[in-house]
C-alpha cells in the first residue's frame, strides 16, 4: 500500500515538473495564473498581438498572416502554453504603440494585389472572417449602439476584414476592405500614483479608405486622402476596392482616452453582451429547479420511510410494492463489465469538471473570458482524475464478482480518450487539407505532450487507481439475491422503460439549456462568456436535476416491480447527452456553414463534447440511484 502511493505521488510530482514553463520545448507552461495588472507609464511600447482569423459562418480558423496582411520586419510567436493549439497563436502585429503618443493616419504599409492576394481577401471577406487583436490581454472590440438600447454600447469581440456590396448605385458586387483601423485605447489612472496608468479597454473602429497620394511612393509620401486633427482622422475619398492589381494602403489611428473603468472592472464591459438580464432569470430557473428537486426528494424519502415503516409491521403478511423484488434488486446486470467502464469514465468527467467549475474558475484561478485556458485546464485534470477512474470502476467491477481488473483498467483507459484521438486524428487532417491554422503539425513538440499526458500520465493513474480500487473489500448488498430471476410483470406501453429514459433525459438539458446555448455561442460564434458564478449554480443544478430525476424514476420502476434499473438509472439522465447533440444540429443551422470540412468539424466537436456530457450526466444519476437503493432495502427486515 505505502509503495504503490509513493509511486502515486511520484507521478504527480513528475506531471507537475513537466508542466513548468520550458523554452519553447515539449512542454509549456501550464496555467496562467489571474490576469496580474501592468503599470504604464507614458512612452512605454505598446505590443499589439494578433490571433486567428475566425469566422462563426466557415467555422475553420486560419493564421492571421495566411492571406497579405501588413507583416513586421521579424515576428515572434508569444510565450508557449500547453495546449497553445486549442487556443490563441498570439503572433507580433505591424501595429505600433507607445502609451499615451497618440498616432494620426500612420502608414503600416502599402502594397499592389496580384490575382491570389485578391482572391484570398475576397474570400476571407465572402465568408465574414474577422482579425482578432490583444493588447495587454485584452481582445479588441468594436463598439455599436443599437436602435432599441440608446444609453449603453455593445462590444463585438473581433473585427470583420472588410465588407461586400455596391457603392454609389453600382450594380456590380464588390469587395471592400477595411484598411484604415482607428483605435481607442482606454486607461484609467491610480490616484496613489499618477504618473503610470492601466489600459482598461481596447477598441477599434474599422475603415475603408482609397488613400490616394501625390508623385512617386517613398518613405516621405504623404497621404492627401489624410485630414487629421486632434482627435479624429477626416477622408476625402471612397472605399477601398479589392481586385486584382489594385493598390491599397494600410493605415490606423491610436488615440487614448482617460477612463473611470478600474482595471479589476475591465472586463465588465465586454460581458455587457451577454445578456445580464436573461441570466438573472436563468439565476432564478436554477434556484426554483433546485428547490423544486429538494422537495421530491423529501416527498420521496418520507414515503420510502413510510413504505419501510409498513413493511417491518410484525403482522405485515403479502409483500407489496418494491420490496416484492428484494431477492433481485441487486442481481449483476447485464453488461456489467461495459457499465463499470462507463461509470468510471463518468467519474473522470465529473472530478474533471467539478474541479474545473467550482475550484479553479470561481476562485478566479481563470480568466472568466479566457475559454482556452478552461480547455488547458481541463485536459491537465483529466489525466490527474485518470485516479479516480480505475478506483471507481475497478471498485464496481469487484462489486459484480469480477476478477479481471487489469482489462476493465484498459478499457477504462481507453473508453473516452480513444474515440476522442480517433475522431481528432481525422479531423486534424482534413482541416490540415484546408490549410487551416487549427491542426496540429505531425511531428511536432504539441503532439508529444498530448501522447505524454494520456500514456505517461493518465493511463498509470487509471492502473494505480484500479489497483486500489480492487485490493479494497467489495460494498455488501443489504439483501441476499435469489438465484432464480424473478418474473418481472407485462408493463403497459406508457410505463416502458423508453418512456422514462426520454423523459427524464430531457430534463436535465433543459434546466442548463441556457448555459449551453452561451457555451455554444462563445466556442463557434467567438462571443465571450462569462463563466464564473452562473456556470457553478448550472452545474448545481445540473446536478441536483441530475440524481433527482434518476431516483424518482427508479423508485416509481421498482414499485412496479421491475428490478432492471441498474442501466435505467444510467440512462435516464444519461440520455440528456443525446439531446445535447440534437440540439447542436439545430444550432448548427443558424450558422449558414457551407464547407464540408467545416461541418465535418463542428459535429465532430460537438460529438465528442455530447459523449462526455452522456457519460458525466449519467454517472451522477447511477451513483444517487445506487445510494438510494441501497438505503432502502438496508432499512428492511428480511427474513
Amino acid at each position: 500500500m505505502d509503495v504503490g502511493r509513493r509511486t502515486l505521488t511520484m507521478l504527480l510530482l513528475l506531471f507537475l515538473l513537466l508542466t513548468i514553463h520550458v523554452d519553447h520545448g515539449i512542454c509549456f507552461s501550464l496555467f496562467r495564473i489571474g490576469d496580474s495588472p501592468r503599470q504604464y507609464i507614458m512612452g512605454d511600447p505598446l505590443l499589439v498581438k494578433v490571433d486567428k482569423l475566425t469566422s462563426a459562418d466557415a467555422v475553420l480558423p486560419y493564421a492571421y498572416y495566411s492571406i497579405p496582411f501588413c507583416c513586421p520586419d521579424a515576428t515572434f510567436d508569444t510565450a508557449g502554453y500547453f495546449g497553445d493549439f486549442l487556443g490563441n497563436q498570439l503572433k507580433d502585429s505591424a501595429y505600433q504603440f507607445k502609451m499615451l503618443e497618440p498616432l494620426m493616419c500612420r502608414v503600416v504599409c502599402r502594397m499592389t494585389l496580384d490575382a491570389q492576394s485578391a482572391k484570398s481577401f475576397q474570400e476571407k471577406i465572402h465568408e465574414n472572417y474577422q482579425f482578432n487583436m490583444f493588447l495587454d490581454r485584452l481582445p479588441v472590440a468594436v463598439r455599436y449602439q443599437l436602435p432599441s438600447d440608446e444609453a449603453d454600447h455593445n462590444y463585438q469581440i473581433g473585427s470583420n476584414i472588410g465588407l461586400k456590396g455596391n457603392y454609389a448605385g453600382e450594380e456590380d458586387y464588390k469587395y471592400f476592405i477595411y484598411n484604415h483601423l482607428a483605435f481607442t485605447v482606454l486607461y484609467h489612472k491610480d490616484n496613489a500614483r499618477t504618473e503610470s496608468a492601466n489600459i482598461v479597454g481596447f477598441m477599434v473602429n474599422p475603415l475603408s479608405v482609397k488613400h490616394e497620394y501625390e508623385g512617386k511612393w517613398n518613405e516621405t509620401t504623404t497621404l492627401t486622402t489624410c485630414k487629421t486633427h486632434i482627435e479624429e482622422t477626416y477622408f476625402s475619398s471612397g472605399p477601398q476596392i479589392v481586385r486584382d492589381k489594385e493598390e491599397i494602403v494600410f493605415t490606423y489611428d491610436v488615440i487614448f482616452q482617460e477612463s473611470n473603468i478600474t482595471w479589476a472592472s475591465r472586463w465588465n464591459a465586454y460581458h455587457q453582451t451577454q445578456a445580464d438580464e436573461l441570466h438573472f432569470y436563468a439565476a432564478i430557473n436554477y434556484l426554483v429547479t433546485l428547490a423544486f428537486y429538494l422537495g421530491v426528494l423529501a416527498i420521496i424519502m418520507m414515503r420510502t420511510y413510510r413504505d419501510i415503516s409498513k413493511y417491518n409491521e410484525p403482522d405485515m403478511l403479502e409483500e407489496t410494492g418494491w420490496k416484492l423484488v428484494h431477492g433481485d434488486v441487486f442481481r449483476r446486470p447485464i453488461n456489467s463489465d461495459l457499465l463499470c467502464i462507463f461509470a468510471g469514465t463518468g467519474v473522470q468527467c465529473f472530478g474533471t469538471v467539478i474541479t474545473a467549475v467550482s475550484v479553479l474558475s470561481v476562485s478566479g484561478f481563470i480568466l472568466p473570458s479566457d475559454w482556452f485556458a478552461f480547455w488547458r485546464v481541463i485536459l491537465v485534470l483529466w489525466a490527474l482524475m485518470g485516479y479516480f477512474a480505475g478506483y471507481s470502476s475497478a471498485h464496481l467491477y469487484k462489486m459484480f464478482g469480477g476478477t479481471q481488473w487489469r482489462k476493465t483498467a484498459v478499457k477504462t483507459a481507453f473508453m473516452l480518450p480513444g474515440p476522442v484521438a480517433i475522431i481528432l486524428f481525422i479531423l486534424n487532417f482534413l482541416t490540415y487539407s484546408q490549410k487551416s491554422s487549427s491542426p496540429l503539425p505531425f511531428p511536432s513538440g504539441q503532439m508529444f505532450a498530448l501522447i505524454l499526458v494520456w500514456f505517461g500520465f493518465s493511463i498509470p493513474l487509471v492502473f494505480i487507481g484500479s489497483f486500489f480500487g480492487f485490493r479494497i473489500k467489495a460494498s455488501q448488498d443489504p439483501v441476499l439475491t435469489n438465484k432464480i430471476p424473478r418474473e418481472i410483470p407485462e408493463q403497459p406501453y406508457y410505463k416502458k422503460p423508453i418512456i422514462s429514459l426520454l423523459a427524464g433525459g430531457i430534463l436535465p438539458f433543459v434546466v442548463v439549456f441556457y448555459e449551453l446555448w452561451n457555451i455554444l455561442v462563445s466556442i463557434w460564434l467567438h462571443q465571450l462568456y462569462y463563466i464564473q458564478s452562473f456556470q457553478f449554480l448550472a452545474f448545481l443544478t445540473l446536478l441536483a436535476t441530475c440524481a433527482g430525476t434518476t431516483i424518482v424514476l427508479c423508485y416509481f420502476q421498482l414499485c412496479r416491480e421491475d428490478y432492471r434499473w441498474w442501466w435505467t438509472s444510467f440512462l435516464t439522465s444519461g440520455i440528456s447527452g443525446v439531446y445535447l447533440f440534437l440540439y447542436a444540429t439545430y444550432f448548427f443551422a443558424s450558422m449558414y456553414v457551407t464547407k464540408p470540412v467545416a461541418m465535418l468539424l463542428y459535429f465532430g466537436y460537438m460529438l465528442i463534447g455530447s459523449f462526455a456530457f452522456f457519460m458525466l450526466t449519467g454517472t451522477v444519476g447511477f451513483y444517487a440511484c445506487l445510494c438510494f437503493t441501497r438505503y432502502m432495502y438496508s432499512s428492511l427486515k428480511i427474513d
